[in-house]
């Protein structure tokens, strides 16, 4: 960083073309600082350290005007690369999260592998059991709903279920947060996470017309165990929860 250097070595150790270098000295966002002897202008190690600062706002695709703007302030600079870091950084989260999840797909494209009931256990805790699945085979295993249900659950994987269980839970929070601020079962928003609630149960698992899903809310507050998983997150959510769905199927268009 002590050397001095013609535009040519720059260009040859950092790979900014001399035709870049050139630019940026004209438009005096980066002047070499020194001079040889004969007369040519060199660049020092400070220079260097800023040339360094502009690829880097280069990179994030920042213009040479807005890039010129923040190195005019050094008393803020660092603070303006720490944020533009973070970015970066949070980025860089969100790629590796979608890698994980293209690679997730590739392997089920692939291998087709299914969840098992360790999997699920894992994921749903205490709302999974294989005695729940066997008593809901008793219960339903005859109806068109469950046969459909079972056709397309027998392809999820683990990433399918815990996809399911978070979109699950937030159609639930929906209830919950339009109770908690005092709103009424047939308030727009209260319908809206009903509708939300009926839409996740038909793209996940079987076709799901208002009647029916009308029958559903019914079960919640007519069999304990469905009451007591939804008073366990709120009181008076299952009763709140029955009354915006019948509330959301009254206002669809008659048939």
């Amino acid at each position: 960083m002590d050397a001095e250097l013609t535009v040519g070595q720059v260009a040859q150790a950092t790979g900014v073309t001399v035709r870049t270098l050139h630019h940026y000295d004209e438009i005096g966002l980066l002047e070499p600082s020194a001079r040889s002897r004969a007369g040519y202008r060199l660049y020092t190690g400070a220079d260097l350290e800023r040339l360094a600062v502009v690829v880097a706002y280069r990179r994030l695709g920042m213009p040479l005007p807005a890039i010129a703007g923040a190195l005019a302030d050094e008393s803020t600079l660092i603070d303006h690369l720490q944020r533009q870091r973070d970015c970066v950084a949070t980025q860089l989260d969100t790629l590796t999260d979608l890698a994980h999840a293209i690679d997730t797909t590739l392997e089920r494209l692939m291998t087709g592998t299914p969840a098992t009931p360790d999997d699920l256990a894992e994921i749903f805790g205490e709302g999974y059991s294989e005695e729940h699945q066997a008593e809901a085979r008793e219960r339903w295993g005859e109806s068109a709903a469950y046969a459909q249900s079972a056709a397309r659950t027998s392809r999820y994987t683990k990433t399918d279920w815990e996809k399911i269980k978070t979109e699950g839970d937030a159609a639930t929070q929906a209830f919950v947060r339009a109770m908690d601020s005092g709103l009424p079962p047939s308030s727009a928003e209260a319908m809206a996470a009903a509708e939300a609630h009926r839409r996740h149960i038909e793209t996940w698992f079987y076709d799901l017309d208002h009647d029916v899903h009308r029958g559903l809310a019914d079960m919640y507050v007519a069999d304990p165990r469905f009451t007591t998983t939804y008073e366990d997150i709120a009181p008076g959510l299952a009763a709140y929860l029955r009354e915006a769905i019948h509330a959301n199927a009254d206002r669809q268009p008659a048939r």
